[in-house]
């Protein structure tokens, strides 16, 4: 008896159609002071707009002014999800101007986008059609420490002149070496309540091996336990020194630490 198999195929995802209007925003396009250009597609639903801190997922198409395609997620037929604040700046502004359902035509002129030429990267005004799906709000930054500034006296202090304070007690017993990997929430400031780093904005804790860090990390979390919130004033010597690295912040830090795993 013979079996007949039926298999059904899968349709490729549609070729975005290039916008009549590639070359250059209409006159009924809404400008920013920055000179971004844009207008609604579709009219979206409710009220809520993205921040920069937000992570939004998106379908989008973007072209080149002579109308050439250069990516698409609807052509991959995959949404993308990222950060806003992580992609060019004439994305991270204009999301920020739509809600969800909404689907919205940006020109982003080139110096909110690659430039006029940046190897391999499309240059010029870059025209996209964005359709926001959602939004996911980032957590809310810490509150910067009362005692950002100094140490209190109540501090525990150490020989090499770190001082901390317990914020919360511990559940376990045993403290990590300098050798063990650690995993822990954290937030960091400068004296002058500056936030510079945070893994509870960003909603991921980090894993990393002790003696791999700034001394005064290493030193200071082998005085935690697990499950134990605690505050470290970390001396310029023991951190990034007074005239640290690009990018690194400078001078004594403040860090609230919450080690929840020593990972064996």
């Amino acid at each position: 008896m013979a079996i007949a198999l039926t298999l059904t195929a899968h349709a490729e995802p549609a070729m975005p159609e290039t916008p009549a209007d590639v070359q250059a925003p209409p006159a009924e396009a809404v400008k920013t002071a920055s000179g971004l250009a844009s207008k609604v597609l579709q009219a979206g639903k409710g009220d809520q707009k993205p921040a920069a801190a937000d992570t939004v997922t998106v379908h989008y198409s973007g072209w080149t002014t002579d109308g050439k395609l250069f990516d698409s997620s609807v052509k991959r037929g995959q949404p993308s999800s990222f950060p806003l604040n992580g992609v060019i700046k004439g994305w991270t502004e204009g999301l920020q101007l739509m809600v969800e359902g909404e689907k919205r035509r940006f020109w982003i002129p080139a110096n909110l986008a690659y430039g006029e030429a940046s190897g391999g990267r499309p240059g010029g005004m870059l025209v996209f059609d964005v359709e926001l799906l959602a939004i996911k709000a980032a957590p809310k930054p810490p509150a910067v420490p009362e005692d950002v500034a100094a140490a209190p006296e109540s501090a525990e202090k150490t020989a090499t002149g770190i001082a901390s304070r317990v914020l919360t007690k511990g559940t376990g017993t045993e403290h990590p070496k300098a050798t063990d990997q650690v995993k822990v929430h954290y937030s960091g400031w400068t004296t002058d309540g500056k936030l510079f780093d945070s893994s509870v904005v960003r909603g991921e804790s980090i894993v990393f091996p002790l003696n791999q860090v700034i001394a005064g990390w290493t030193e200071g979390v082998q005085l935690m336990v697990v499950g134990e919130k605690r505050r470290l004033w970390i001396p310029a010597k023991l951190a990034y020194g007074e005239t640290p690295p690009a990018g690194a912040p400078a001078g004594t830090l403040v860090f609230d630490v919450e080690l929840i795993d020593i990972v064996k």
